[in-house]
């Protein structure tokens, strides 16, 4: 039986990581940003220009998204650390999406960097 783990690394295998050295210009490269983690986590904050397609809607999103239709769009997605990320451009990679790149170490190695991070404002009640 495979593991998350498993299914984590073959991914990799198969996919295009950015190294985070170079996320800047991947994201200055890519159609799109796409931040596959859960609503709650990229409303907590993301990167600047990400657009929101969590995994499990990701296929729905994309295939319902008339500016996401082009199989040539440049794609970088990312996730909290790369795992979902992996996953994610191994399933837009199977929909036959051709230029999908993933962030390696994800939205923490981008933190941890001391990265711009975006976050909603909250309505001031005064």
């Amino acid at each position: 039986m495979k593991t998350a783990h498993d299914l984590v690394a073959a991914a990799k295998s198969r996919i295009q990581e950015v190294a985070l050295d170079d996320a800047e210009q991947a994201i200055r490269d890519a159609d799109v940003l796409v931040d596959v983690r859960e609503a709650d986590e990229f409303a907590a904050g993301h990167l600047p220009g990400a657009i929101h397609a969590s995994r499990g809607m990701l296929e729905f999103r994309f295939s319902s998204a008339p500016e996401l239709n082009s199989r040539d769009l440049k794609v970088l997605v990312y996730c909290k650390t790369g795992g979902r990320a992996a996953l994610a451009a191994c399933a837009l990679a199977d929909m036959g999406y051709m230029k999908v790149k993933s962030l390696a170490g994800g939205f923490d190695a981008w933190t941890a960097a001391g990265k711009p991070v975006m976050k909603p404002a909250l309505p001031s009640f005064d």
